[in-house]
């Protein structure tokens, strides 16, 4: 059987098993079973058991629980409440002031967590009642909060670069520092686009109170120490791998440190709020492992049977230069990720287009922030979107899933503008980790 015909019938066969109803990993898995078995006979059955052994081994992957368990800490902490006050009656003056917070309260909470169900929702409880008891525009008040939310995917320390480091053999430190200027990038173009629209439109956004604007300084200077934690936290992350003090895995542990010492002085570190988190932790982790595993087996079966080269014959063969080339790349993944989860489409394809990328003479690292931007539109695109059914889940019951698709349509347009932006600018992304102490 040719490799033409080999690829066809996985992807039918893929397809078939996700229609069927069977998760994602499971679907992976079993298709690569099942072709291990046709194609190479029951001894191959050993590539599968060494590649998911292989894996488990991996340091690196060690930090990705650690994330995991930081934000959870961080969810249950209350840091999120006091962070939002704080910003928010420093941003009171602006037109769409509320707004305004959360995407600084998301960027903020992106430098701590990593995991944006967790900061969608946080926010979905904390603002969205605030904005709306103000009454602001529905479509501003759910956009913000699914636009700021996605911002984690790209503000380290995301989870989303751990997995794309792991798949494509680069530095996970080097991607955390490179999706700094774009995930501030992003969230500038949210800011700007919020107060413009307010000032246009007055009747979305109306104005703080009277008693919030005239809160004498001393009262808000004290509010200020809602961001002293939080700033603690993501500086000792971020700061420990800037300076080359810690790997990705050892920073995970001083964010979680610096998680339990906020919960602490929250008054919230107790027996039920850490059992809590570590079950919910297990529970994610053992998700995204399995779902690993599964592709990891899919693209072992599928390279042995030399689909990976033929891919890259073939994508390389057409008639569109380098840059059409990338074009495509991120024309598949906004294609993929209105189907599939972030995971998914990372494992089935970075194996195969990072090569591509390298001999095209493209940096692999800027190639990752590209991905990491791409999933941020995923995370918002109809019908899949995460980020919606996250924020529907504390919403009330008269907010749709179709309100929430319907206020993200312009912040979608702004994460398409800051996409372009960096493939046009790469030094957006790879200034920062240049300037890296090795």
């Amino acid at each position: 059987m040719t490799i033409e015909w080999i690829t066809v019938l996985m992807i039918l066969s893929f397809m078939a098993i996700l229609a069927a109803g069977l998760p994602l990993a499971f679907a992976t898995g079993a298709v690569a079973v099942i072709f291990a078995l046709l194609l190479f006979g029951p001894s191959s059955l050993n590539l599968i058991v060494s590649r998911v052994f292989t894996l488990m081994g991996n340091y690196v992957l060690v930090s990705v629980p650690l994330f995991i368990l930081m934000a959870c800490i961080l969810e249950r902490a209350g840091v999120a409440e006091d962070l939002f006050q704080a910003v928010h009656v420093w941003s009171g003056r602006l037109r769409g002031g509320l707004a305004v917070a959360v995407i600084i309260s998301c960027a903020i909470m992106a430098a701590m967590v990593g995991v944006i169900g967790a900061e969608v929702v946080t926010m979905g409880v904390v603002a969205l009642p605030a904005m709306l008891s103000r009454k602001y525009d529905k479509d501003l008040a759910l956009g913000s909060i699914c636009a700021g939310g996605g911002l984690a995917t790209l503000i380290p320390p995301s989870v989303v670069f751990i997995m794309y480091g792991l798949t494509a053999g680069v530095s996970v430190g080097q991607l955390y520092m490179a999706g700094v200027v774009p995930g501030l990038l992003l969230a500038g173009l949210y800011i700007a686009y919020i107060v413009t629209r307010a000032h246009l439109q007055p009747h979305l956004a109306p104005p703080a109170s009277a008693e919030e604007l005239g809160m004498p300084l001393s009262a808000k200077l004290r509010l200020l120490r809602g961001l002293i934690l939080p700033g603690l936290v993501a500086g000792g992350v971020l700061g420990s791998l800037y300076a080359g003090l810690a790997t990705p895995t050892e920073a995970a542990g001083v964010g979680c440190l610096g998680a339990l010492v906020a919960a602490a002085v929250h008054r919230r570190l107790t027996w039920e709020n850490i059992t809590r988190a570590v079950v919910d932790t297990t529970r994610v982790t053992c998700m995204l492992y399995w779902l690993f595993f599964g592709a990891s087996t899919l693209i072992g079966v599928y390279t042995l049977a030399g689909g990976t080269n033929f891919m890259k014959q073939a994508i390389t063969a057409l008639p569109i230069g380098p840059w059409g080339i990338l074009a495509l790349m991120m024309l598949i993944w906004v294609i993929l990720g209105c189907l599939i989860d972030w995971i998914g489409i990372l494992l089935l394809t970075a194996p195969i287009f990072v090569p591509i990328i390298e001999s095209l003479g493209f940096n692999s690292i800027w190639f990752g922030v590209l991905f990491c931007m791409n999933m941020q539109i995923s995370y918002l695109s109809p019908p899949f979107g995460p980020a919606a059914f996250y924020l529907k889940g504390v919403t009330p019951p008269d907010i749709t899933v179709g309100d929430i698709f319907h206020s993200i349509w312009p912040f979608m347009a702004l994460q398409v503008v800051a996409l372009i932006s960096v493939m046009a600018f790469p030094q957006l992304a790879l200034w920062l980790p240049s300037m890296m102490i090795k």
